[in-house]
């Protein structure tokens, strides 16, 4: 992109003005023009502007700057200098521009440029928080400036086209799924161990859903990625392994162990029992039951209790039928209901770890007293 001083001739008058001149191409959507071209990144904070956060919302052409969103962009942006992908940006221009294609031929005429006048202002339709990171990047390292982001140009016929646009821009977008996040994720270590995980562990293998979030009533897995990536991260919390590959054998070890006494996870791997069968009678078919597991064995790793091995072996003689309502209810369940709140993973990992025999936290046992207190009066109103 440049900025000139050009004289321009307009019915027979000549004027001087500054402009900015984009290297762009031009395209056609609904019978309008637009124009994509690419635009270094120093410039993109001096140029491109928001609404004013004060004007109502009907007023403004794009919802208001989420800033708790901007830090972690811009560090996204800074500690992957070889590695980041920004996607384009997408503005409006209100004034009036020009575009010189660089000849008549067919291969030709929607290749140029994009005149702009300095004076013409520029809206962003989607793309704010890309562009707010980016300056706040620049301001801690000015080398990125030189790199470039496209744009997508579009010309600006009013507020309510520039709302529309909004709307349509952002109509289809749908956010991948946390499983599907990580699957792709090869940066993130936590998204690399999760995975190794799922590799690694027989049971996992074959019996983990990678791409969605949660399982369909036919589904013949048990598990989702981000439900072991979420145990896993609990699993190995305050453990001090300093490099990945101590965290991932620990980690590929633990659930090993554990998979070893439930018996029907091995029959689901084996297809010897149906998954969706196991999901509908029992709670450790699900990811409640991951995230307690892995409560308690934080708790045993953290304590570097030895023959941790050896505690597990209890898990085979835990009812996890959901129809002992005595035991689940409340405390996995509520109304009958598998319940993935806080207060229930911690109620269902205080049962799997006291009945191994390992200590609650003072934490948990406030909690705890809390729930006996709340499942005795549910006895007595019956």
């Amino acid at each position: 992109m440049e900025v000139t001083s050009n004289v321009h001739n307009q019915k027979s008058q000549q004027m001087a003005a500054f402009e900015y001149v984009f290297p762009s191409i031009r395209g056609i959507q609904a019978g309008r023009e637009y124009y994509v071209s690419m635009c270094p990144l120093r410039l993109i904070p001096r140029i491109f502007l928001f609404d004013e956060e004060e004007l109502k919302p009907e007023l403004r052409a794009q919802r208001t700057l989420n800033k708790q969103r901007v830090p972690e962009m811009s560090r996204y942006l800074l500690n992957n200098r070889k590695g980041y992908t920004f996607s384009a940006l997408t503005a409006s221009i209100d004034g009036k521009v020009s575009f010189e294609p660089l000849g008549d031929d067919d291969d030709e005429r929607n290749m140029g440029r994009l005149r702009v006048p300095m004076q013409a202002r520029f809206v962003i339709n989607d793309g704010q928080h890309r562009r707010a990171a980016i300056e706040a990047a620049l301001q801690e390292n000015p080398d990125l400036g030189d790199e470039t982001i496209s744009v997508v140009f579009f010309l600006d016929i009013g507020l309510k086209r520039c709302q529309q646009m909004f709307a349509d821009l952002n109509r289809f977008a749908v956010r991948p799924t946390t499983s599907l996040g990580l699957l792709y994720d090869h940066r993130d270590e936590r998204a690399m161990l999760a995975k190794g995980v799922v590799d690694q562990v027989p049971v996992f293998n074959g019996l983990t859903e990678t791409e969605r979030s949660s399982i369909s009533n036919r589904s013949i897995k048990l598990f989702t990625l981000s439900g072991i990536h979420s145990a896993t991260h609990v699993l190995l919390s305050g453990l001090q392994l300093q490099s990945i590959e101590e965290k991932l054998e620990l980690a590929i070890e633990f659930w090993t162990e554990v998979s070893r006494y439930m018996s029907d996870w091995q029959l689901a791997r084996e297809r010897k029992v149906s998954a969706a069968d196991l999901r509908r009678d029992y709670v450790h078919a699900h990811t409640l039951a991951l995230a307690g597991l892995a409560r308690a064995g934080n708790a045993l790793l953290v304590n570097r209790q030895r023959g941790w091995k050896g505690k597990l072996k209890k898990l085979s003689s835990i009812d996890w039928l959901r129809s002992n309502s005595a035991q689940w209810e409340g405390r996995a369940m509520n109304a009958g209901r598998l319940s993935k709140r806080n207060v229930n993973v911690t109620l269902t990992g205080n049962l799997i770890k006291s009945h191994l025999g390992i200590s609650l936290t003072s934490e948990e046992e406030q909690l705890e007293k809390e729930f006996r207190r709340s499942s005795n009066g549910r006895r007595r109103n019956k």
